[in-house]
Order: structure tokens, then sequence, then C-alpha cells
């Protein structure tokens, strides 16, 4: 009877001991495995990112679904000092984020301080070669046949055949109340423009108890101000090559030069506001938000929730795109779409401790779950199939999305709050343009003139020699742009443009020029637009 006993008892406790190593056994273990979460840090190199993680619907959706807890790092001042201050140390955050531009991005690769996203992905999460596209892949895949980074809102070529809502980001903006004020002037040309902004600042010197500032721009930076430079360039349709495929000094336009010297008539009357030289994008964001701008190049996505938020206090009071600067011929724009360079790219530490991890986080949010997720929301609480099969975001919530972005992030945190790896060819499919969201105007101005122009857009080594000339030359322009601009006269603008164009060339800006010439014709073969 004792020996049966014990028997019993070696069987009961060796089930006991069997189930509680069986995964998923056992309530105990399965509330442990549950309650268990990586922790990944993940650093936005823009001052201005402001968005957390774990307190709004989708982040804690995300968070439940792959087991990730995001502590995002922002830089508190100068980001790339930020950046480089962490390369030197070694002290790099498991995840990165920063503009594909940026020269750290092969500084990085080239001294072994991030992974090779495919071979992580062949080691831990094979799914995500479902989840890329392989133009993307094989246009940003190094010479060693690694892929380092993976771009958000890249479209190739071929996604600007198959989907025809791809816009520009690159609108010219007036404030709607003021603009019709002064009659609706053509702005198109130089001398239309400047009595336009002339006439504004004369009927609005202050707006709502703060000074009007009649042309506003993009932050000036080290490299120049991208509203005085590129963009007025994309607007004007300067070509980037000559007939013979020769890539072509866009600064050295004629119409170009016309322009920069009607905004520097604007400058010595006063007109070009000190702020415009000094302001961050916050302070820009919180002066669009009070409408206190006229008039300004710029992209409409970097203001849609200042946007949103004048539509609720006076829809009056919200920027309108309309025509602005054309070249001397008057010919359409050619505004830049998204390229297969994308914005940004997001990169993998070996710091990380935890790249599993990490590599299935990157693929879950870009997986078609993950896009709906950032973009849309929780299926069943923020988002549903309409009649027609297509995921829509109820109306209630869109209400919220329209009138108080700060309160739809903090509570929500969908439409592409986190758009680290946001891809828009495939969320054109659901996000459709809506006539209640005032930023959808602005949107569809653009779509007669987005062109795709990826083949152009290069960026050198930054230890190679052209890029070292390029850096130095950019350097150059971001110094002597402001200078143009608040000349006294034109010829004061002449001395200062000719004497910068000199130093240009004699740091040896035609081998720059030369270089970009066979970049674009690789480009061209590689994107098959021969």
């Amino acid at each position: 009877m004792k020996q049966n006993m014990k028997r019993w008892a070696i069987l009961i406790l060796s089930v006991i001991m069997l189930i509680s190593v069986i995964p998923g056994c056992g309530k105990k273990e399965k509330k442990q495995e549950k309650e268990e979460k990586t922790q990944l840090s993940w650093y936005i190199n823009f001052s201005w990112f402001a968005s957390d993680w774990g307190n709004n619907m989708v982040s804690k959706a995300i968070t439940e679904k792959t087991g990730c807890d995001i502590d995002f790092v922002v830089p508190g001042g100068n980001a790339n000092e930020k950046l480089d201050s962490m390369i030197a140390s070694d002290t790099l955050p498991d995840i990165l984020t920063l503009g594909w531009w940026e020269p750290e991005i092969s500084q990085m690769i080239h001294e072994g301080k991030v992974y090779a996203l495919d071979e992580l992905a062949d080691r831990y999460d094979t799914y995500f070669y479902n989840v890329v596209n392989e133009e993307v892949v094989k246009w940003h895949t190094s010479e060693d046949g690694h892929l380092y980074q993976y771009p958000n809102s890249a479209c190739s070529p071929s996604d600007y055949k198959k989907y025809d809502n791809l816009a520009s980001n690159e609108t010219f903006l007036v404030r709607k109340d003021m603009y019709e004020a002064i009659g609706k002037p053509d702005m198109t040309t130089p001398e239309g423009f400047v009595k336009a902004v002339e006439k504004a600042a004369e009927m609005f010197p202050q707006v709502d108890g703060k000074e009007m500032i009649p042309v506003g721009s993009t932050e000036f930076n080290s490299i120049g101000c991208d509203s005085f430079d590129n963009y007025l360039m994309d607007f004007l349709a300067v070509p980037y090559v000559d007939k013979n495929g020769k890539s072509i000094d866009r600064l050295k336009n004629k119409d170009y030069i016309t322009w920069l010297k009607a905004f520097r008539r604007l400058g010595s009357e006063g007109l070009l506001k000190d702020e415009i030289f000094l302001d961050t994008r916050t302070q820009m964001s919180e002066k669009i938000n009070n409408g206190q701008y006229f008039c300004m190049i710029y992209q409409y996505t970097d203001m849609a929730d200042q946007e949103k938020a004048l539509h609720v206090k006076n829809p009056d009071s919200i920027y309108i795109a309309v025509d602005g600067p054309k070249n001397l011929s008057g010919d359409d724009y050619m505004l830049p779409g998204t390229s297969v360079n994308g914005w940004t790219v997001t990169m993998i530490s070996k710091n990380c401790k935890n790249p599993a991890k990490a590599i299935s986080l990157m693929t879950y949010l870009m997986s078609e779950e993950g896009q709906k997720m950032t973009w849309l929301g929780v299926e069943g609480k923020t988002w549903e199939l309409n009649k027609d099969g297509v995921p829509e975001m109820k109306d209630e919530i869109k209400k919220i999305l329209y009138t108080d972005r700060e309160l739809f992030d903090k509570k929500y945190g969908a439409d592409s709050c986190y758009w680290m790896l946001q891809n828009d060819a495939m969320s054109s499919q659901w996000i459709k343009d809506d006539e209640e969201n005032p930023v959808t105007q602005l949107k569809q101005w653009t779509y007669p003139y987005t062109v795709y122009v990826g083949q152009y857009t290069i960026a050198f080594d930054a230890d190679s020699k052209e890029g070292k000339i390029k850096n130095k030359v950019e350097a150059m322009w971001g110094d002597t742009l402001p200078k143009l601009l608040l000349a006294k006269n034109d010829k004061e603008f002449d001395r200062i443009y000719n004497e910068f164009m000199k130093k240009r060339y004699e740091e040896g800006y035609s081998k720059v020029l030369d270089a970009q010439t066979e970049k674009i014709k690789e480009n061209e073969e590689r994107l098959g637009l021969k």
C-alpha cells in the first residue's frame, strides 16, 4: 500500500513538473510571460518631436501586439551635435530615425555601429521580407550587399503610375482672410508678389494684438533655408540637368536670382522680419497657430495641426494654397513628390540589447496591420470597414482629429502620430481626401504639379572628396543666404553673390557637379528611367 502511494506521489509530482515547463501551461507562468515587456530606446533626430509612448490607444495596442515598450530620445538643442556625440561616445540608443541625407548614416555603417537589417531578418524574423518594398530595398542596399536602413514615406517611380493621389508637400500658402481683403492679387510674378506683401503689411500691421509677419519661411539652418532655396527653385521649375543630362548648378538660375532680389527688396523695406531668421520650428508653429504669417512657401504637412486649430477658431483665418512664385516664362511648378529615398530612415544600433525584438517591431510597423494601426488606430474602436469594405475612421474620431490634434494624439495616437515607418503609398488606399478636413485643399492643390525627381536627390559619402566639398560649400551658402536677403541694395546683393560663387568653385564645386552627373545616370539606370 505504501509502495503504491509512493508511486502515485511520484507520478503526480512528475505531471506537475511537466505542466510547469510546457509553454502556455500554468496560470502563473502565463501571467509572467504576459507581463514581461522589452524596453527599447528610440532616438528621433528632430528636436521638435514631442510624441510620447504608452499613454494613448495606439501605442498601448502596439506594445500589446509586439511586447515592445518605447522610450523616445529627442535632442534638446542641435540634433546633429547630439547624434555626433552619441556616435563618438558609443552610446547610441537601440533604434535611430534620422533624415536620409544625414552624413552620419554612412559613418555609422562604416564604423560598424548599426546592424544589417537583412541579417537580423534572416536570423530572427524572415517575415520582414514580406513587408518591405523590393524596389526600396534595392535602392537602399549598400555596396556590401546589406541593408542597414529602411525609409518612411518612400515611393518608387512605379508607385506614381499606380496611385493618383501622391502629393508633394510643398505649397505656397496665404492667410485666407488677408488674401481676400487685398483683392486676391496675382502673386506669380516678382512685381505682383512684392506689391501684395506690401499691401498686406499696410492693411494688417497686427493680428489679434500680435505683430503680423508678412513673409514666413522654414527654419534657417547651417546650410540655408528650404523656403528660400530648394522650395523656391522647385516653384520656379529650375531644372536639375541640362539637355545633355549634365548636372546643373541650380543656384545660378537667372529667374531664381531675380526672385531672391525681390525678397531682398522686401527685406530692405523691413518686411522680412528678424524672427524668420532666428525662429525654430517650434516657434514657427506657435506663430502659424496664431495666424501671424501672411504668406509662406512651406510644407503643408508641417503645419497641418495648426491649420486645424485655426479652422476651429475662425474658418476665415486658415491658410489656403494659391499660385505663388513662377519663373519668368510662367511655366508650371515642378514640385517633388516622395522619392525612393523617403523622408527619414530607421536603423538598429549595435548597442541594442534585444535586436530580435527591434527587428520584429520594425516588421510589425511596416506590415499592413501595423500601417492600419498607426494611420487608423484600433479596429472597432477608432475605425471599421465601410459599406465598400474599405477601412474608414469613425466620424466621431475624425471630428476630434480635425478640431483638436493635441487631444487626438493624447487619447488615440493614430493618423501617423508615429510616422517613423509610415508608408504613404499603402495608406493612400485608406486615407482619402476628406472635404471636412481643412488640410485637404492644400494637398489637392499640389496634384497637378507633383513630379518624381528621386533620381536627382543625391547624398555623397561624408568622407568622400565630393562629399567634403559639398558639405563645405553648403555651409558657405548657409552663411551667405541671409546676407543676400538682407542686402541694402541690388549692388550689394550682386557683390555678395559673386563672391560666394567665386569661393564655391575655388573649393572645387565643379567636381561635385561632375560626380552628380554620374550619380544621376546611375540612378536613372537603377530606377528604370532611361
